[in-house]
């Protein structure tokens, strides 16, 4: 992406966000995607907000059956906790496996639950993350994706790995070529390797989410070196890509996108859409419980941190204060588990039992650079958060109580579609309740 100059810095000023259009699949949206944070952070009521205002909101399945649980009063959770209580003090979890009936009906729910509620002309998406493995990733990826499918989903993002046969699970699927289907790339690499499997199965992505350096939560850079990446060469290389293809594929940058003006500058320069997400953790739609938020607008640049405590092998941006950091307890795999590996292992289990193995006389345990992430993200305790997550309280009015207000997602969008400059609006304190 060349550099801004004079005179697009003039232009910058007098645009912002509302002057453009997103156009997938010959109908139009706001080109505003609130990302698919997980565990329901992305909220159904989160998402709806989008797509009242013509943007397009995610919820997310990551831990869905835990997530209906805590919805509707499923027991999805505690009737597989129920059923491998047997294997709780065995560090092998190979026996324990998801129900896929269950976990179909469970996916259906919460999609229908969220898509029976649309009330405008945006859309809901949903954030799928292939390293959700879950002891036998292809066969319970295929019922996530059907199942959402099935029950109306607008639009499905494939994240959190390569997927390169994720496509093939649901090829012989009646809405295969009808549901809007994109893909996560931080490269131009991850994004071909995924294409040479879609051109064999005459099924391009619809979009392409270009998530850079500093995006939250699990991140396609290594902890070491993802600040020498800078998501607009990214997407320039993206975009140089597609066109040296021939290929028509909106791309969509993700990751610092903290103002209007800030989405315009890439909407200015060929994207055709922005994800944004860090801004909506702490609206009041967003699933983050309300002190949780106020950690986050509280924090500064030195709390964030870049670590490997993921599971999954992926770097993961995070508050350094998150609760989840300080685990020492027991894998909670058989009520959970949605991290296993198709040989039931996860790296937070082997830490745990290495730590078990070497404790001291005080019989206290102490876990290094590993966390029990499916107990953590369900918990609210992962606090994963954007690089711009310091920067929240410059969105927001601080209350006599020394507290901040927390602003609603239309308010949050509307800022994001209708400010200049690099303003920022704040919530009126008249509608604070």
């Amino acid at each position: 992406m060349p550099p801004i100059s004079n005179q697009h810095v003039s232009d910058l000023n007098t645009m912002n966000v509302n002057n453009f259009r997103l156009n997938l699949g010959g109908k139009e949206y706001v080109p505003i995607m609130i990302g698919g944070m997980g565990v329901n952070i992305s909220t159904t009521e989160l998402a709806l907000a989008a797509e009242r205002l013509g943007g397009i909101g995610h919820i997310s399945d990551a831990e869905v059956m835990f997530v209906c649980d805590q919805i509707f009063g499923t027991s999805y959770t505690s009737e597989k906790r129920k059923k491998y209580s047997f294997n709780a003090n065995n560090p092998d979890k190979s026996a324990v496996q998801f129900d896929l009936e269950l976990l179909a009906e469970a996916q259906t729910r919460y999609v229908t639950h969220t898509v029976s509620q649309k009330s405008g002309n945006g859309g809901i998406f949903m954030n799928c993350m292939e390293k959700l493995t879950m002891n036998n990733s292809a066969a319970t990826l295929k019922v996530r994706l059907e199942a959402a499918m099935n029950a109306g989903i607008d639009g499905i993002t494939l994240a959190a790995g390569l997927n390169l046969r994720t496509l093939d699970l649901i090829c012989d699927h009646e809405r295969f070529r009808d549901v809007k289907l994109g893909i996560i790339i931080s490269s131009v690499r991850a994004l071909s390797i995924f294409l040479k499997r879609a051109v064999r199965l005459n099924r391009l992505p619809d979009y392409i989410v270009v998530e850079g350096p500093l995006a939250g939560g699990h991140l396609g850079f290594g902890p070491d070196d993802w600040n020498t990446y800078s998501l607009r060469s990214i997407v320039a290389e993206t975009i140089e890509f597609l066109k040296k293809e021939n290929l028509d594929i909106p791309v969509i940058p993700a990751g610092g996108i903290f103002t209007g003006t800030d989405a315009v500058e890439y909407l200015q320069t060929g994207a055709a859409a922005v994800q944004v997400a860090t801004r909506f953790t702490i609206a009041r739609e967003a699933g983050l419980p309300d002190e949780v938020k106020q950690h986050y607008l509280n924090s500064a640049d030195e709390d964030v941190v870049v670590n490997t405590a993921s599971p999954t092998g992926y770097a993961m941006r995070m508050l350094k204060q998150s609760p989840t950091l300080k685990y020492a307890m027991k894998p909670n795999c058989e009520g959970l588990g949605y991290l296993l590996g198709n040989d039931g292992k996860c790296a937070y289990i082997d830490a745990y039992y290495q730590a078990l193995e070497s404790k001291g006389a005080d019989n206290r345990i102490t876990i290094q650079g590993a966390t029990c992430l499916c107990t953590g993200m369900a918990r609210y305790e992962c606090w994963t958060c954007g690089s711009t997550v310091s920067r929240l309280k410059e969105t927001t009015n601080r209350l006599p109580d020394g507290t901040w207000q927390i602003p609603s997602a239309e308010e949050i969008f509307l800022d994001y579609l209708l400010s200049e400059d690099h303003a920022i609006r704040r919530p009126s304190l008249e509608k604070q309740s």
